[in-house]
């Protein structure tokens, strides 16, 4: 399907340019991929690639993203033609976000599907570890994310709906070790959740995963019209896609934890991947990033059963059923937005 269609160019010094309609891409000369433009949803380009212009006048007519990451995978540009949607439903979104009842909603519903989908792969770990020494902390953590998750329902404010996810966000990444095979733990146990840099592997991988995702929610929230900047549970700042980062909170054990985990588990990925730098922080590898990138959309063709539509929904597609729900909720066809949550 044409929404799964993103071209990732991991390979340094890559020139991609116009060839008629397909894309080529060249490497010192020879060309090494064509892909024809109309099966092409967006263009990602990691690290030091060049883009011809002409290459970039036709993805913006064509209305297709050109996202330009650097080679850890933090966002530096997006390139897009003109912005089209409904004017009509962004008026509504800019009200909505200024209404005090609506974010807060909003914000318990999508910080409850996180929790709920952090606890199935807790249980899911639990049950798989085979181990009681592991076992019992993941159950346990599991239950104490669904006692945040009844404290979420009476929460008064966006500052302790806030409060209670960074509660159980550090629970969740306290025990998230415990399910990688034992063998493997001494390189990729995380210390915690840290960023900008990952001070090591595990949190390199999942930072790597999560920027893959977060342009997958932007395009999300762009397809169904919403404005990206306009959050309802991320706080607003200049240049920030809050939207986005609101609907891809739900999809962060689904589609960046669970691989992450599989990746190690399965030996695809080693300590030999990684690099680490003065002063701490700790990368992916070139051919570790393309790995990553086609785990990672290998994992977006799984389908998983949508709760509430009832019926299979590949997770790459997952990002914009839930953002036309949310485009739904905005608008006052439905009461309130209901995250995604397969069992």
């Amino acid at each position: 399907m044409q929404l799964l269609n993103t071209l990732y160019v991991t390979q340094p010094d890559s020139y991609l340019h116009l060839d008629n309609d397909t894309l080529r891409v060249e490497i010192e000369r020879e060309t090494r991929l064509r892909v024809p433009l109309h099966h092409l949803s967006a263009v990602v380009c990691f690290g030091h690639v060049m883009v011809s212009p002409g290459l970039m006048h036709r993805l913006a007519d064509e209305g297709k993203s050109l996202v330009l990451l650097d080679g850890h995978g933090r966002f530096k540009a997006r390139l897009e033609g003109p912005i089209s949607g409904n004017v009509l439903l962004r008026q509504a979104q800019h009200r909505r976000a200024a209404t005090p009842d609506f974010c807060l909603a909003a914000a318990k519903s999508l910080i409850a599907g996180k929790l709920k989908n952090c606890r199935q792969v807790l249980l899911r770990g639990a049950r798989e570890t085979g181990r009681a020494d592991d076992g019992e902390p993941l159950a346990e953590t599991a239950e104490e994310l669904g006692r945040a998750l009844a404290r979420l329902e009476h929460a008064a404010d966006l500052d302790a709906v806030r409060g209670i996810e960074g509660d159980a966000a550090k629970r969740y990444f306290a025990v998230l070790g415990l399910m990688v095979r034992p063998e493997a733990r001494a390189g990729f146990t995380p210390n915690g959740r840290t960023r900008r840099p990952p001070l090591d592997r595990m949190n390199a991988l999942l930072s790597f995963l999560y920027a893959l995702l977060m342009n997958d929610a932007r395009s999300a929230v762009e397809s169904v019209g919403l404005d990206p900047q306009i959050g309802f549970l991320h706080a607003l700042r200049p240049g920030r896609a809050a939207l986005a980062l609101d609907l891809m909170e739900e999809f962060r054990p689904l589609l960046a934890d669970r691989l992450a985990l599989t990746l190690v588990n399965r030996r695809q990925l080693d300590v030999d991947d990684f690099a680490e730098h003065p002063g701490g922080a700790v990368t992916l590898k070139d051919d570790a990033r393309r790995a990553l990138v086609t785990a990672y959309q290998e994992r977006k063709q799984e389908a998983l059963m949508h709760p509430l539509l009832e019926s299979g929904v590949a997770l790459g597609l997952a990002p914009f059923v839930q953002a036309r729900m949310l485009a739904r909720a905005v608008r006052g066809d439905i009461e309130t937005y209901l995250p995604f949550c397969p069992k």
